[in-house]
């Protein structure tokens, strides 16, 4: 008899949790969704059939509790439980206890996820079984004695490796011997929280490989095949941020041989179901070896790339696989169409600097696939993983993806927060990547070359300015003013303020004097097709003849705060304040600043400096654990801490104050 899936309860959250909603509902059965306090207001609550509370705003106190997870499958009457990705996914307690409770589990079995959920374990199966592995250390013994003399046998550079989940998290590159120690620790530390276990491995680093994962997908009959190849090699942070298929380092044999090392390794853990082999590739040989990273016994945040190349439902593949049927197609059957990109949009500035607020508006692009949980009103917090959402294009040839998903990039609007979506624009359209040739260490070495492509013109700048004077009234259209009116606001990023007199000449028409500069603009309120509200507005301005489209938000705030998009002869993302009032900050006048200030959200899990400590620029002052993942603030100058008003374990928020400085002497 085979398993039931008739009523399916998601144990995920946000995008990948609609995801499965969506193919669900398409085959007839009946989703249950779980929420943290949270996100009692998120979509994939709205969209579900049935959705239960579980409590708790953190994860461990909503989506990794695997007694509330099972209490409301039973609650509902559920049957299966699909795990998403992230979370309890490559969890084989959470596998083994829904199996245990009479449940259908959609995933492979606990046994396959132990045998390849560590990567320690797999590198030692796929060992035994001719898959290619770098030499390295992946003992049960933890200290770092034993640590410190594998690492002297192994040589640098070495890779230190959370031997648990994935992400990125827990990894640390170390270059000499003294940075292995604290590699060390804080990768423990990183893989303890996001995965309550802080085992670690380590091998040596490739410098300058590519990242290329092969899909898998198994049946309970013995049947495995290989679905391509994704490239992940655009990186930060050692987390995917552009994925795309085919590889263009990949040609048909190396695919195969590929493909057949993936399927050998899932085939030697008796795996079912969606799967994910990882390699590094390294195109510095001439042969192009490849070697094992990991492998992920779950679906793929970038699942959709081979989706969009493939014409197939991955997430109902899963669903049939754990109803016990056969794979639908053979290896000979998979064909590979076109060119497939995708991009993840995240909550996090240009500087990859984790960001928390509400979306005040926003709206799709036309012509592309877009996996997200978004809507305005949705409240972005720091207890789960900067990822907002996915956008995925599709098309013949590689160039023409890159340009659609480019395109679609720059039209949508998501205002309220700072995001990456121009960050990721500028990404694709960087003469490195559109030539094929970028390699993990791409985003080290070019990201200050993708800023650049960021920087707004100072006609961009004067039209934003505009749209923010005039977002909630229109300039006169009947009669001009004799007065130049005064404005003052302030840039995000930049020292000087922006200062011009603004005269309004009716008709809709202003005069802006900004120094020795003339500027005559023609501005009106523009129909939109989505809604717009009293905080968002759509506005054309015709700057000396040149037409742009600017779409401004009010985030609130004092002084008061704009987010806006400007669309034109060329594309800029702004934030703007009301210095109407304020002082001056800047000039021979102004003060070395005294405070360090929180970024963002996030728990303070380390205090490095105390009341009185000297300290020399570069120093490690503490860290915050911000959306699952450790970031490090150091001292930008030499100093002495005058005070130190928190603590280790204390909820920090942006703009509170962390140390106060005097002057070294």
């Amino acid at each position: 008899m085979n398993p039931q899936v008739s009523r399916l309860l998601i144990a995920n959250r946000g995008e990948i949790a609609r995801r499965v909603i969506r193919t669900a509902h398409h085959m007839g059965i009946q989703t249950v969704a779980v929420y943290s306090d949270a996100d009692q207001g998120a979509l994939h609550v709205q969209e579900a059939d049935t959705a239960v509370a579980l409590g708790g705003t953190l994860s461990a106190d909503s989506y990794l509790r695997i007694d509330k997870l099972l209490q409301a499958a039973r609650d509902t009457g559920a049957d299966a439980v699909h795990p998403g990705y992230g979370f309890l996914s490559e969890n084989a307690e959470f596998a083994q206890a829904v199996i245990d409770a009479g449940l259908t589990w959609v995933g492979p079995p606990s046994e396959a996820i132990r045998a390849l959920g560590s990567k320690s374990a797999a590198k030692a199966l796929a060992q035994v079984h001719g898959v290619p592995c770098l030499p390295g250390y992946f003992g049960a013994d933890q200290s770092d004695a034993t640590f410190t003399a594998k690492a002297q046998q192994l040589g640098l550079p070495l890779m230190v490796k959370a031997v648990a989940g994935g992400g990125g998290r827990g990894m640390r590159l170390v270059t000499g011997m003294d940075q292995l120690l604290p590699a060390l620790q804080s990768a423990r530390s990183e893989a303890l929280a996001g995965f309550g276990n802080g085992d670690l491995l380590m091998e040596r680093a490739l410098l300058r490989p590519r990242h290329i994962e092969v899909q898998v997908m198994a049946d309970s009959h013995g049947h495995c095949i290989h679905l391509g190849e994704r490239d992940c090699s655009v990186q930060r942070r050692h987390q995917k941020i552009i994925e795309e298929s085919p590889s263009p380092a990949v040609t048909p044999a190396l695919r195969e041989q590929l493909g057949q090392a993936a399927i050998a390794l899932a085939q030697s853990a008796g795996y079912v179901g969606a799967g994910t082999v990882e390699f590094l590739l390294d195109e510095a040989q001439s042969d192009k070896p490849f070697y094992l990273m990991e492998m992920n016994t779950r679906l793929q945040v970038e699942h959709p790339v081979t989706e969009m190349l493939t014409g197939l439902d991955l997430v109902e593949w899963q669903l049939r696989i754990a109803r016990g049927e056969a794979l639908p197609l053979s290896q000979a059957d998979v064909q590979l169409h076109g060119h497939a990109i995708e991009v993840r949009l995240c909550a996090e500035d240009e500087n990859f600097t984790p960001q928390t607020g509400t979306v005040v508006a926003f709206a799709e692009p036309a012509g592309l696939r877009f996996d997200h949980a978004l809507h305005a009103g949705a409240v972005v917090t720091p207890h789960y993983d900067s990822m907002l959402g996915k956008l995925i294009s599709h098309a013949p040839t590689r160039l023409e993806a890159i340009e659609r998903l480019s395109a679609g990039l720059q039209h949508t609007t998501l205002l309220g927060l700072p995001t990456n979506r121009a960050f990721l624009a500028a990404c694709l359209q960087h003469p490195v990547f559109r030539a094929g040739h970028a390699l993990i260490p791409f985003l080290a070495e070019q990201a200050d070359t993708v800023r650049e492509r960021l920087q707004a013109s100072a006609d961009a700048h004067t039209v934003a300015a505009l749209a923010v004077l005039y977002a909630q009234h229109p300039p006169a259209q009947h009669m001009a003013s004799p007065f130049a009116r005064p404005v003052r606001l302030g840039f995000a990023g930049k020292a000087n303020v922006w200062q011009a007199a603004v005269q309004e000449l009716g008709q809709g028409q202003v005069r802006v004097h900004q120094g020795d500069v003339t500027h005559t603009a023609q501005i009106q309120h523009a129909p939109t097709t989505h809604q717009s509200s009293a905080v968002h507005k759509v506005l054309r301005i015709t700057l000396d003849g040149v037409h742009w489209q600017v779409q401004a938000a009010h985030t609130g705030g004092t002084p008061e705060r704009w987010h806006v998009q400007v669309q034109g002869p060329h594309h800029a993302e702004l934030w703007l304040s009301d210095q109407s009032h304020s002082v001056p900050a800047s000039g021979p006048n102004a003060q070395t600043a005294t405070l360090l200030r929180a970024p963002f959200n996030g728990k303070l899990i380390a205090l490095h400096v105390r009341e009185g400590d000297s300290v020399k620029q570069g120093d490690a002052l503490l860290v915050i654990e911000s959306m699952k993942l450790e970031h490090t603030l150091t001292a930008t100058r030499d100093a002495v801490a005058h005070s130190v008003p928190v603590s280790t374990g204390q909820q920090v928020g942006p703009g509170q104050v962390l140390v106060q400085w005097q002057e070294a002497t």
